[in-house]
């Protein structure tokens, strides 16, 4: 119930952007690291981390800190993905936090998702923030929250 508050706060706050489609800097920097992620650029990707940056799934409630243990476990998540993606539906800023909102859409091997011998799609709708520590260009902390509630239905489906 308090992410859904916090969620709903969060949307209420303008965004910097202007009427002439002027995207703020904290924004340019979020879809780059998103690309970065998505693509497994994992060199790119590490420019974004410091020791201190985190990455926390909080609906599967699985938490990692610094670059090497971050970058680690994308290489082990995004093992044998065929295709990855982020489908943005919204995207808003409040200083040097962003939040996307929008679709992880993977597609791979079904081994990794209890599916053996098929080629699974699906498409996991969640929320994305990132707070970035604008003087060093960093990601500070990256939080997702997950439908995987969704996801459980769409491969009960294939």
């Amino acid at each position: 119930m308090r992410v859904i508050v916090l969620l709903l706060c969060l949307l209420s706050l303008p965004t910097k952007a202007n009427g002439f489609g002027e995207m703020p800097m904290e924004q340019q920097y979020a879809l780059q690291y998103i690309q970065a992620l998505t693509h497994h650029n994992y060199k790119e990707l590490r420019k974004f981390y410091s020791r201190d940056s985190t990455f926390f799934d909080k609906t599967a409630n699985v938490k990692y800190t610094g670059s090497r243990n971050i970058i680690e476990f994308f290489t082990r998540a995004h093992s044998g993905v065929l295709e990855y993606r982020f489908d943005l539906d919204h995207m808003f800023n409040h200083g040097s936090l962003v939040v996307l909102i929008g679709s992880y859409r993977l597609r791979g091997p079904g081994e990794q998702y209890g599916k053996p011998g098929k080629v699974i799609d699906i498409a996991v709708p969640g929320i994305t923030t990132l707070k970035f520590d604008m003087d060093k260009k960093r990601v500070t902390e990256h939080i997702d929250l997950m439908d995987y509630q969704t996801m459980s239905d769409q491969l009960a489906s294939q």
